[in-house]
């Protein structure tokens, strides 16, 4: 009777004390496609590290403090919106009209709320924008003017047109709007996707979260959106599975549901990361997308999976030194 009276006030006291904190983690990435040595100068290549590592020591401070998944990747996608190598926030590529137009997700994995917005204008900070529709609305997805009043309601820091504008992103429309369209066949050709930026991350109390911010594809159509502001195709988070952010041609991505496919074949399979993002990835490649995943589950696995020659991409974790890479022999 006593051994049964110990085992029950240890139960009681294992039920009551709180939860062990465990490592936490931080995957990103700043898009994929055709991204090949022989294409990058060392500057560039030097420049993009820099900017990625940048990006990792942000939301690795906020981690390693105990702050939440959710603000880590905010924080993260907040310094690669900011840079202009990547097709997010400044640096975004340009619609056939001569605009940049911004989408963004961000979702909790801890209770699966998410807020997405499309078709953003003015708002400096898409990712945050996303947010505020998630914790200060009661919808999921806002679009066009209707997400730019609500910025500005919201009191997010705006931006004019000259702060997304850089020269090489209009040059790319330029050469994208000279094409010979009766050659041209698919209208966002491989040279102009990628470029979108995400990043999933685990806290020490064990919670997922994702998110995702790009310009879209250079000379897309008015009002077109991809996958990126779509929750389970470019952004999704569950607790009970992993987190995972997209890039690549996101008509595909939307077909397949990429993101939460991914996540269904942890849940219900038992797949690790990787195989779950590989066969996702393959079966993506067949409808004709292409383009990359980051993933992270539950456990703290993780995998970067794409089907391009390179993804601009990265990882951080506690204790460890962050690694960096941009080719696809890397």
């Amino acid at each position: 009777m006593k051994r049964l009276a110990s085992l029950a006030a240890l139960a009681a006291l294992l039920v009551s004390a709180p939860a062990l904190a465990q490592d936490w983690r931080l995957v990103i990435h700043g898009g994929a496609g055709t991204i090949a040595r022989e294409n990058m100068t060392p500057e560039r290549d030097a420049e993009i590290r820099a900017a990625l590592a940048s990006a990792l020591e942000t939301g690795s401070v906020v981690l390693a403090a105990g702050g939440s998944a959710l603000d880590a990747v905010e924080a993260t996608i907040r310094v690669l919106e900011d840079d202009p190598n990547f097709n997010a926030g400044r640096g975004a590529v340009f619609t056939v009209e001569g605009r940049n137009e911004l989408d963004s997700s961000i979702m909790d994995g801890r209770t699966r709320d998410t807020g997405a917005v499309a078709g953003v204008t003015a708002t400096r900070h898409p990712i945050t924008l996303a947010r505020a529709v998630m914790e200060d609305s009661p919808h999921v997805m806002m679009a066009s003017g209707g997400a730019d009043t609500f910025s500005l309601e919201q009191g997010l820091e705006q931006a004019p047109p000259e702060w997304f504008y850089t020269q090489e992103r209009y040059d790319q429309l330029q050469r994208f709007l000279a094409r010979d369209l009766s050659d041209a066949g698919d209208l966002a050709g491989a040279d102009f996707k990628f470029g979108t930026v995400g990043a999933v991350a685990i806290d020490m109390e064990g919670n997922l979260a994702a998110g995702t911010s790009t310009g879209g594809t250079t000379g897309k159509l008015y009002g077109r959106v991809g996958d990126s502001p779509v929750i389970g195709a470019g952004t999704y988070a569950d607790n009970r599975a992993c987190a995972v952010s997209a890039t690549g041609a996101g008509e595909y991505y939307i077909r397949e549901g990429v993101a939460h496919e991914i996540c269904a074949r942890i849940r219900f399979l038992g797949e690790s990361p990787q195989e779950a993002a590989d066969f996702v990835q393959a079966e993506t490649l067949e409808l004709g997308g292409t383009g990359g995943v980051i993933v992270l589950s539950a456990d703290g696995d993780w995998a970067f999976s794409f089907n391009t020659a390179g993804m601009y991409r990265g990882m951080a974790e506690a204790g460890s030194e962050p690694l960096v890479a941009i080719y696809g022999d890397e």
